[in-house]
């Protein structure tokens, strides 16, 4: 796991599976932990680095329902979660799914928890909105298009955008099983202005890149989500060279398949 303060008031801590990224926004007496780590070692140490800042939890946020994202109630089972509607749609309709889905990647991973996850009642914010940290608001902003579901959260006052899994330097543009071409491209166009401010840019996956890598990497999710459209031409659509290894292979040709039918 890593720990990498990128403002005074943001750290990013970044865990060893799938480089997944938690990030704690702090200001005034307030802080908030933003999505989640993922193995059991890593979810613990949260409250002692919150300890040795001196930053006290004032909540949990989790920009989508992904399993990956709703840990946090690991870390602090008496700390509320805060969601948009539609992820809190979406936990209620797939009731347990992210227990189960915990349950098979640990059952993969060997790996053992002292309790078992349980997401409580929620906390359904408004999006887009804001939410309140000291005299400062986090902006909320809709994220759907990767998955149904989601938000993307604004730290206006340190410039740091949490976009959730979009802008990824690690990972392709995925369209999971509820996920679409169209509104991901929409989310991204519904994102560029904070990206053009933005001094860093804290995907799911990947870990913090500046302003102007953002930039890059929605031009080139711009130009591949484009190019998946192109009917027969689809499954050549050029991936971005950081992004083509075998897994990035696999997930282009679920895109394909979601998009296409194929």
């Amino acid at each position: 796991m890593q720990v990498l303060a990128i403002h005074p008031e943001v750290v990013v801590v970044k865990s060893v599976k799938w480089q997944t990224t938690c990030t704690v926004v702090h200001h005034g007496d307030e802080s908030f932990v933003v999505d989640s780590p993922l193995y059991a070692e890593e979810l613990e140490s949260l409250p002692t680095l919150l300890t040795q800042m001196g930053w006290g939890l004032s909540g949990l946020l989790a920009t989508h329902g992904d399993f990956d994202h709703v840990l946090g109630r690991l870390a602090f089972p008496d700390a509320a979660l805060g969601v948009c509607e539609t992820t809190a749609a979406r936990l209620k309709a797939e009731m347990g799914g992210a227990a189960r889905r915990l349950r098979d990647f640990d059952a993969d991973d060997y790996v053992q928890r002292a309790r078992p996850l349980r997401l409580g009642d929620l906390q359904v914010l408004p999006v887009p909105g804001g939410l309140d940290i000291g005299d400062e608001t986090l902006e909320l902003v809709p994220a759907d298009g990767h998955t149904h579901d989601g938000m993307a959260i604004w730290v206006g006052w340190a410039k740091v955008l949490i976009p959730g899994d979009y802008l990824s330097p690690v990972e392709l543009p995925w369209l999971q099983e509820q996920g679409s071409r169209e509104a991901y491209l929409a989310t991204l166009g519904r994102l560029k202005p904070y990206v053009e401010q933005a001094e860093w840019v804290v995907s799911g996956h990947g870990g913090p890149v500046d302003g102007p890598r953002a930039l890059a990497l929605m031009r080139e999710d711009v130009a591949y989500l484009q190019a998946l459209g192109e009917g027969d031409d689809a499954g050549r659509a050029a991936l971005p060279i950081a992004r083509r290894d075998r897994r990035m292979l696999e997930i282009h040709q679920d895109n394909v398949r979601r998009v296409h039918g194929a």
